[in-house]
């Protein structure tokens, strides 16, 4: 999930990002009850949101079809899926993210893949992300190639006062705005005598589905947990702000309760363990232990060597994805990723986004983004004089959809650029 607007921040000033961001979120007086959650959820956005990217990359490398000359833009995140999507040799990446916790996150990514002395120390540094020689792999080969800024974040200290580079010392996973979430979550569950860890002892889909039932499915009916779900601000972990909640629902009689019980039976249900990394991040809050445990392209040993070759050809800016795009020539991009940056945006920002989209497109371009809601949000927002100019491959969507082994979000959309 991600935060974008059309107001482009300078590099990691404060005053900048929080502008950029509320620019993204407030769409409401200050003093409305949407308004004042709005502003919760840009101060509860400060700092490190997610640790790891909840978009499926596997489904967007299918999706994108990526070609030896493509040229692509994403929004960063956790820079998970920017550098997996090296693993189909595109010419060019460019990752932009408002959160300059992010942008840190993946530049320290970046330095660890380039300098790192081999596979075994970059696996155990992201994928182990608890190991007390990371420390000392960081001081020794990481830091030293770093700029001045993202090592200052790394070295600098946290809310609690922790040095943020402990983290992966100490379970980075189960930091950041979305580590915290599952956190509480866990928390809940064993309020209830659960254990959300006990469902990854499963061996088949049919011993997945039955766990589900019998442990996760009924807390959902809990009282307690239907009234905390209902409130807008306990999904902000989740990295949803108050439109994005709205768009959620989507009228269900059952509220947010029942929304999320079905987005985690897909999870619990729907995939295979073993391949499913997204499941072990949810109910074990990292990554599975050993050689066999799934992971992100990216840190799979099989890739090593052909992403670190390609890291010169990502560029992470701290920038707003619509700014950016402005100051690129007509028909100079090919590949688009936003996320699910849309739901958050008015028509007007739709509008100017999909202006420079189509500008910048080649034709044959693709554009990839998710939806908290299934429906694609474009037709009636975007004017038709631009979106006549894509087809909506409503059939692919739909498909990708169903395969997206995060299952968070309600749609995963593709268009074409016609012509």
């Amino acid at each position: 999930m991600a935060v974008s607007s059309l107001v482009a921040p300078a590099p990691f000033r404060r005053s900048a990002r929080n502008g950029a961001v509320r620019n993204a979120v407030h769409q409401h007086r200050h003093l409305s009850r949407q308004g004042l959650l709005e502003r919760a959820f840009t101060f509860a956005f400060r700092g490190l949101v997610y640790a790891q990217i909840w978009e499926d990359p596997v489904v967007d490398l299918e999706a994108l079809q990526l070609q030896a000359d493509s040229r692509m833009i994403t929004i960063a995140s956790g820079g998970c899926n920017a550098m997996s999507y090296l693993t189909a040799d595109p010419a060019e990446i460019v990752a932009v993210d408002l959160n300059p916790a992010h942008v840190a996150l993946m530049r320290l990514k970046l330095a660890a893949a380039r300098h790192l002395p081999d596979y075994e120390h970059f696996r155990r540094f992201f994928a182990e992300a608890g190991a007390k020689e990371n420390l000392a792999a960081y001081r020794d080969h990481v830091a030293p190639h770093l700029d001045a800024a993202t090592r200052r974040y790394w070295e600098g200290r946290d809310a609690l006062g922790r040095r943020r580079i402990g983290g992966f010392a100490r379970h980075f996973y189960r930091r950041g705005l979305l580590g915290r979430f599952i956190t509480a979550a866990h928390l809940v569950a064993r309020l209830y005598g659960v254990d959300p860890r006990d469902m990854l002892a499963a061996e088949t889909r049919e011993e997945q589905r039955r766990l589900f039932e019998e442990k996760l499915s009924p807390i959902f009916d809990k009282k307690f947990v239907r009234w905390l779900t209902d409130q807008p601000a306990s999904l902000f972990g989740l990295g949803i702000p108050p439109a994005q909640y709205e768009a959620l629902v989507g009228g269900d009689p059952g509220g947010m309760s029942s929304v999320l019980r079905r987005r985690l039976e897909k999870l619990a249900c729907d995939f295979d363990y073993a391949d499913n990394y997204f499941a072990w991040q949810a109910f074990g809050r990292g990554y599975g232990k050993g050689e066999t445990a799934p992971l992100p392209p990216y840190l799979q040993e099989a890739h090593y060597e052909d992403v670190v070759a390609r890291l010169d050809r990502i560029a992470i800016h701290h920038a707003n994805y619509g700014e950016h795009l402005a100051g690129q020539p007509d028909a100079s991009l090919d590949r688009y990723v936003l996320l699910d940056a849309q739901d958050w945006m008015t028509d007007a920002q739709l509008t100017a986004l999909w202006g420079e989209i189509t500008r910048t497109a080649k034709p044959g371009s693709r554009v990839l983004f998710r939806t908290a809601a299934e429906p694609t949000l474009l037709p009636g927002r975007v004017p038709d004089a631009n979106l006549d100019l894509w087809d909506y491959r409503a059939e692919a969507s739909a498909d990708l959809t169903a395969r997206d082994r995060s299952s968070i979000y309600g749609g995963v959309h593709l268009y074409v650029r016609k012509g």
